[in-house]
């Protein structure tokens, strides 16, 4: 892999020291290796493609270890030839050409953008592909496809029933006795999060929520995290003048929900996803800041990190998995699983032009407190490293 070394303009690093230390989200002069402690892989999914933009990756592992990426690419989000690409890995490790799985064209002719991917594969082993079609996401409508035979095709599209979404931009859990939860959300309505509930494999859906005031706690793209105490964590991406990620708290397996909290996390109003680790840890992958901080990149999106808790309360600093201070660029959206062999896959959005896809061995993470939701001082590194 191809790098290029990128060194800050000896007056932006005054800047950005004085900024960041105040943000306590800046560090010293530390070798870069060791602030990579437990990556086992970066790449991109794709290098080049007939389409120039992407976003809003979700990943799935399949029963015999190959992986797939689905996201959606087109000339630009919102226009309307965006459609749900899909890359497989091979057993050599190499990706293949993204293909297009869904499109959002209508019966009529007319052709619609779509939205934000998620796979899912159920106890029985079908693959299950939730999207979005429509105009912007407080018009759009949910979506599904289905494959059984590992991805390699698919059924025709159906519509999901009226208010029933699909799991909005982050995976569904199954918490046993083939209840599956899928955390989702609207915005037609102020940002409200909901849960769909499904009892027969993800079939039909029931709609439970929603689960915040819109006015008071405006949240939307919830991720579900599993304790070992029978309890289930929601957290959530907040509107800008919130300024940190949302949760809640079900302790009935999701049928109801506590009222919805900040944590000490920062969110600058973009996605995030978790996962709860096969050691019962809680591990998110987020950018820890918000649109307030100068000198984060786009919107706040140019640091994404990774945080792992031992009680989904308290969380600790463990990578940072890309960081660059420059206008315009952004590392957003990612997804995150746990595959069968321990590692820890995540595949996000880089400058929306490629996906990105890190993996990640949770057993060799060096985690550091993160204190009054600041970021450790000394945990970005000064120099940073762009792959080409």
């Amino acid at each position: 892999m191809q790098k290029v070394i990128r060194i800050f303009p000896v007056l932006g690093i005054l800047i950005a020291v004085n900024c960041f230390y105040s943000c306590g989200i800046f560090n010293s002069k530390k070798d870069q290796s060791e602030h990579q402690n437990g990556i086992v892989l970066e790449e991109f999914v794709y290098k080049t493609a007939d389409f120039p933009q992407s976003h809003s990756a979700t990943l799935l592992e399949l029963e015999d270890g190959e992986l797939l990426c689905a996201f959606f690419g087109g000339t630009r989000e919102r226009d309307p030839d965006v459609e749900i690409r899909l890359s497989r890995k091979n057993p050599d490790g190499t990706w293949t050409a993204p293909v297009s799985i869904a499109d959002g064209v209508q019966s009529e002719g007319d052709r619609l953008p779509t939205w934000n991917p998620v796979l899912y594969q159920n106890s029985e082993g079908k693959i299950m592909l939730f999207y979005k079609v429509g105009p912007s996401p407080s018009e759009w409508w949910g979506m599904m496809k289905t494959s059984t035979d590992g991805g390699h095709t698919w059924s025709q599209a159906k519509r999901l029933r009226d208010n029933v979404i699909g799991p909005v931009k982050n995976k569904p859990i199954e918490i046993g006795n083939g209840i599956i939860l899928s955390g989702s959300s609207t915005e037609d309505n102020g940002w409200q999060v909901h849960i769909e509930r499904s009892t027969d494999g993800g079939e039909t859906w029931d709609l439970i929520g929603p689960i915040n005031d819109a006015e008071e706690m405006g949240a939307i793209q919830p991720t579900l995290l599993k304790h070992s105490d029978g309890r289930i964590q929601m957290l959530c991406r907040t509107r800008t003048e919130i300024e940190h990620i949302a949760q809640s708290w079900s302790n009935d397996g999701g049928l109801t929900w506590s009222e919805m909290s900040v944590t000490d996390l920062p969110n600058n109003n973009s996605g995030i996803d978790a996962v709860t680790l096969k050691d019962g840890r809680q591990l998110i992958v987020y950018n820890h800041s918000t649109r307030k901080q100068p000198g984060m990149g786009h919107k706040g999106r140019g640091v994404l990190n990774v945080s792992i808790s031992q009680d989904g309360k308290n969380w600790e600093a463990a990578l940072v998995l890309d960081y660059l201070d420059e206008s315009g660029k952004q590392f957003s959206y990612p997804a995150v699983i746990q595959t069968s062999d321990g590692l820890v896959h995540i595949a996000y959005t880089w400058h929306r032009k490629r996906i990105k896809h890190v993996v990640i061995d949770p057993e060799k993470l060096k985690t550091y407190p993160i204190q009054n939701g600041k970021w450790p001082a000394d945990r970005i590194p000064l120099i940073t490293s762009i792959e080409q």
